[in-house]
Parts: C-alpha cells; sequence; structure tokens
C-alpha cells in the first residue's frame, strides 16, 4: 500500500477516535483512496486495512479497558449501532458498548455495502449499509 493511502487511513482512524467523523465519511475517503475491505480485531487491538494489492496496513488501535463479554448480544451490539449511525454514538463508546455485547471484532466489506460482527463463538451479525435514500 503506497504512503499517500497510508497517510489517509492515519487521518481516518484519528478522526475516527476524537469523533471528527463518523462511519459514512471514512467509507467514502476509504473507497476513494481504493480500499476495499477493514477489520477490527478487539483482541489484537489492530485494524487492517485492504485494497487490490496483497500489501495490507495494520493499524494499531487504543481498545477501551473493558473485558470483551462472554456472551454474544446482538441486541445490545444493535443499539450501539444505531447509536452509532444517528450520531449519538462516537467511535471509542462504541468500541465499549460493543464489547461488553460480547463482539471480538468485524469486517466492514465496502464493495459488499456490509458489516460482520463476531462473538467469540463464531456468532455472527450483518449489518447492511444504509440505503442513499434513508
Amino acid at each position: 500500500m503506497d504512503t499517500e493511502t497510508r497517510q489517509l487511513i492515519d487521518a481516518c482512524v484519528a478522526a475516527s477516535f476524537a469523533g471528527t467523523r463518523g462511519f459514512g465519511d471514512i467509507v467514502g475517503s476509504l473507497v476513494a483512496q481504493g480500499i476495499e475491505s477493514y477489520r477490527v480485531d478487539y483482541r489484537e487491538a489492530t485494524t487492517t486495512y485492504f485494497d487490490a494489492t496483497t500489501d495490507p496496513y495494520v493499524v494499531a488501535i487504543a481498545i477501551p479497558p473493558v473485558a470483551i463479554a462472554d456472551a454474544f448480544d446482538p441486541d445490545s451490539l444493535v443499539a450501539a449501532i444505531r447509536g452509532s449511525q444517528a450520531g449519538q454514538v462516537k467511535y471509542p463508546e462504541f468500541l465499549d458498548r460493543s464489547m461488553r455485547a460480547g463482539c471480538v471484532g468485524y469486517v466492514v466489506w465496502i464493495a459488499g455495502r456490509h458489516v460482520v460482527y463476531f462473538g467469540r463463538r463464531g456468532e455472527q451479525h450483518v449489518e447492511r449499509f444504509p440505503s442513499a435514500a434513508t
């Protein structure tokens, strides 16, 4: 991955944690830079970005000091997602709430327009990107 793309990703990560840019805005920037997907792993405290090359970019992220719940609670996870979509839950709070809901990480499939969230035992919640009409 080239330096310009890595710098854009770093800026997007910083803005997410600062709460100054939302998911849709960040994804728009990543699409424009050719990012196809990214994986967030709470247990490794990393986000890995993928473009069309075989050179992924791994970024260390600040994970809240919260134990990931043993049980996967999709209702609590969806509440955190909806709060984020409404702009009421910023990314650091989203991390905290999703970890408390038993989420260990997720994959954002930009081209596929959905996110797959994972629990400790392989549980999944698939969240489609909101349509342009909503």
